[in-house]
């Protein structure tokens, strides 16, 4: 059995593709179509994104480095 091998995007791509997707209003598939990347994986950034804008821009609560870490992984 081959071993799958993760890509790995620097953070300034991540917050750049889903930039595209909140300023432009395009569809995560299509983005993700323009940027050679997986839907899942621009979906999950988005989501990232918004949990992040939900704690940390609101004056909500600040994620946990751990659970910073888990959103990463996921």
């Amino acid at each position: 059995m081959a071993a799958v091998t993760r890509r790995r995007f620097d953070p300034g791509f991540r917050a750049g593709a889903v930039r595209i997707v909140k300023e432009t209003g395009k569809p995560v598939a299509q983005v993700a179509q323009d940027l050679g990347i997986s839907p899942y994986t621009l979906h999950n950034w988005v989501q990232m994104g918004r949990l992040d804008e939900q704690y940390n821009g609101n004056g909500g609560k600040a994620l946990e480095e751990s659970e910073q870490e888990e959103l990463a992984r996921l």
